[in-house]
């Protein structure tokens, strides 16, 4: 039944794109160990998106930005005894949950007959490994390998993927000589033309697993937003249905188009009322964008660990700057733009400064590894041994736009499917291999190839 007062002309004015953000903040259910199915535990093997025990098992993909410097990045010595180098030496507490991965490469990347643009590149293929078409308007990528995975497993939890970023200044005009911003600020894509924009504030994510308000009154509040949200719904259907029959064919064509998208959001809203009432963590809701990017990384991978701790959802991205970004580092001491520094035409001051930024990064996500392996998940292990998490660039050495033999390292220990602690050299490799591998895991098995593929990975 419609209980929403329509406007007083009997037109609708609602601001669509506000009506259709505001019906994304959803809440989370906490995980709960009674709620592991009897049948999964013990059974031998990961049924879709669980470990072997019954688990839940995530996925994460964070990108940072501008490559790093080859010769600080990669560790030295063999298979299992490696030695860090200098901006992976914040992990090293953490060297048997993590796997470093040498010889993975994503040529779609590369110029080609594209000439300029690797920072484009370089984001967009990134999760997708298809060579994207060079254009300021003409927006055509690939689905990327996030999105595959949400499609399979996503009705599982609340939210079938989750996009955050750490970057908050975005453009919207042509970006990176000729390509569309779009290529630019995100890394995951729902199909060839439709990226999954990032939310850049802490505080709608927040609001969005789990309700506005202080700790006690968030799952009250969240089932008022629902019920509004649901009241405006069936207007926003009932107005569109009054209107279609005044259009023509082709109009009518595009309404059915906009119906759809609204029936989907229906559904998504069905989908998050079946998980029960919402989690309410001992947590403070975020006051917005902090002041220092030391904080706002901090905060972001706090919202992803809560994002998994209450498996809200199973798949998720995380933007720590675009590839380009110019940001400059004053907390530690830094003046100049990274992207500025990044090429730094061998000087070794320069140098010494790209490394320090990159091991800034590294310390910032050790810390949220840290913060996964403190948490016990449902089965007795840490949420991060029943995760895996990629952390790479789209560039390898930011000086030459290389995209070859990327900086890539595979967290956590994928429920017992991974073997970290380990240097693992995979050759020339594209990286869409070991997407494949990794959509396997959790029982995406009907793909042939992705992206670039050649294969599966072995070895990891």
């Amino acid at each position: 039944m419609n209980t929403s007062t329509p406007h007083p002309s009997g037109s609708f004015t609602m601001d669509r794109r506000n009506f259709l953000r505001g019906l994304g903040a959803c809440i989370a259910l906490p995980t709960l160990g009674s709620m592991i199915p009897s049948r999964l535990v013990g059974a031998g093997g990961p049924a879709l998106a669980t470990t072997a025990t019954g688990a839940p098992l995530r996925t994460a993909f964070v990108f940072f930005p501008n490559g790093a410097i080859p010769s600080h990045w990669w560790p030295t010595g063999g298979l299992t005894d490696f030695a860090l180098g200098a901006t992976l030496n914040p992990l090293e507490t953490l060297r048997n949950k993590i796997q470093v991965l040498g010889g993975l490469d994503h040529s779609n990347a590369n110029a080609g007959n594209d000439g300029g643009g690797d920072h484009a590149r370089g984001n967009s293929v990134f999760l997708t490994g298809v060579r994207i078409n060079k254009s300021a308007t003409d927006v055509r990528a690939g689905i990327s390998i996030d999105q595959v995975i949400a499609n399979e497993i996503g009705h599982l939890t609340r939210f079938p993927s989750l996009e955050l970023s750490c970057d908050a200044g975005r453009k919207s005009s042509g970006c990176d000589s000729g390509y569309a911003c779009s290529y630019v600020y995100n890394v995951s894509w729902k199909n060839p033309t439709t990226p999954m924009t990032p939310e850049s504030n802490p505080r709608l994510v927040f609001e969005r697993l789990f309700g506005a308000g202080e700790h006690g009154e968030r799952a009250a509040n969240a089932q008022q937003r629902m019920a509004t949200r649901r009241s405006v719904l069936d207007f926003v259907l009932e107005d569109a249905r009054r209107l279609t029959r005044r259009l023509d064919l082709r109009d009518r064509a595009k309404m059915d188009q906009y119906l759809t998208g609204i029936r989907e959001i229906e559904t998504r809203i069905q989908r998050a009322e079946q998980f029960g009432p919402p989690a309410d963590p001992n947590f403070p809701t975020p006051k917005g964008i902090p002041a220092t990017q030391a904080e706002y990384v901090e905060i972001m991978y706090d919202m992803l660990a809560l994002a998994f701790e209450t498996d809200s959802t199973r798949v998720a991205t995380m933007i720590l700057g675009h590839d380009g970004d110019n940001r400059s580092f004053s907390e530690i001491g830094i003046a100049e733009g990274h992207h500025d520094l990044s090429h730094h035409q061998n000087n070794p001051e320069r140098i010494a400064k790209v490394a320090q930024i990159d091991r800034w990064y590294a310390s910032q996500f050790g810390r949220f590894l840290q913060k996964l392996d403190s948490i016990q998940d449902v089965d007795g292990n840490s949420i991060l041994h029943n995760s895996r998490i990629l952390y790479g660039s789209g560039n390898a050495d930011g000086n030459r736009h290389t995209h070859e033999n990327l900086p890539a390292l595979l967290a956590g220990g994928g429920g017992g499917l991974l073997t970290p602690g380990r240097f693992v050299q995979h050759g020339s490799t594209p990286m869409s291999n070991l997407f494949l591998s990794l959509a396997d895991q959790v029982g995406v098995t009907h793909l042939e190839r992705f992206g670039d593929s050649t294969g599966r990975l072995t070895n990891v």
